[in-house]
């Protein structure tokens, strides 16, 4: 039952991740679509939580600390080679 509500609420974060790919394709400025291309990043590790609750595997765990690190930073050097600031 339990693993059914993780599976559904993954669907569901699946479905904002779609709405946000939207976003991205479509932002008027790029720092919008940072913002947006953040969320997803955010919303894939949500659903990489949510799937190893459901099948009980600590790897997806593991791969999600792992992917939002990576994407953390990644997020900060596009934020800075927009403000222009060199290396």
């Amino acid at each position: 039952m339990i693993e059914e509500l993780f599976l559904w609420v993954a669907m569901f974060i699946g479905g904002y991740i779609v709405l946000a790919a939207i976003r991205l394709g479509s932002g008027p400025t790029t720092p919008d679509r940072v913002v947006a291309l953040d969320t997803i990043n955010t919303l894939v590790v949500a659903a990489m939580l949510a799937l190893g609750v459901a099948y009980q595997q600590v790897l997806y765990i593991d791969i999600a600390i792992v992917y939002a690190l990576l994407s953390f930073v990644s997020t900060l050097y596009i934020a800075k080679y927009l403000e222009g600031g060199s290396s």
